[in-house]
């Protein structure tokens, strides 16, 4: 098998040398084609020369030109979007701020209003309690009075009956009367 490789390559090589192989040289050498070849040379680069400077240059220099603004412009636009992002948060931030002294404003307002209504309510109930008292006081204080012209009354109509059955005879009231309230004043005073 190897040596049919080779013969099969030796065989293409000969035809290759045969079918592409010119008898007087390469043509490009030849001095005789040199003007056309200069002239189609000229002409193809001339043509590719304008094409590329006329048609794809303006494109791409385009193209770099957009790309350059736009990445320009997205960063003045990021950079505008930062500083106002910034100065949103710290507006923000003064809010807040602002909203915490002004509920901590609030809050020392209302219990400054809580302790007055507080101590007002004291007051109130102090003095309903103190004039409750009073009226108290002066209730037993006549009371006091009453029960001892009561007392004074029931002990002269007791202490007559007494005498009356122990002497047997009718004892004059306004006189027993009279030595009970001399009695109950001396011993009364002490109570008042």
């Amino acid at each position: 098998m190897k040596s049919f490789c080779s013969a099969l390559s030796l065989a293409i090589t000969l035809y290759a040398n045969q079918a592409f192989g010119s008898e007087a040289g390469m043509p490009q050498l030849n001095p005789e084609f040199w003007l056309s070849q200069i002239f189609w040379l000229v002409v193809i680069f001339s043509t590719l020369y304008l094409i590329v400077w006329k048609i794809f240059l303006p494109t791409i220099t385009y193209s770099i030109e957009n790309r350059k603004s736009k990445v320009v412009n997205d960063l003045n636009e990021a950079q505008k979007l930062k500083e106002s992002a910034e100065k949103q948060l710290k507006e923000y931030n003064l809010i807040i701020e602002n909203a915490k002294k002004e509920a901590r404003k609030i809050i020392e307002e209302s219990k400054k209003n809580l302790d007055e209504d507080i101590k007002d309510k004291k007051k109130k109930f102090s003095d309903e309690i103190e004039e409750e008292l009073k009226a108290v006081e002066k209730e037993i204080i006549d009371l006091k009075k009453s029960s001892i012209s009561n007392i004074s009354n029931i002990a002269a109509e007791t202490s007559s009956e007494v005498m009356k059955q122990v002497v047997n005879t009718e004892i004059n009231k306004s006189s027993v009367s009279a030595i009970v309230n001399e009695v109950i004043k001396k011993k009364i005073e002490k109570y008042i």
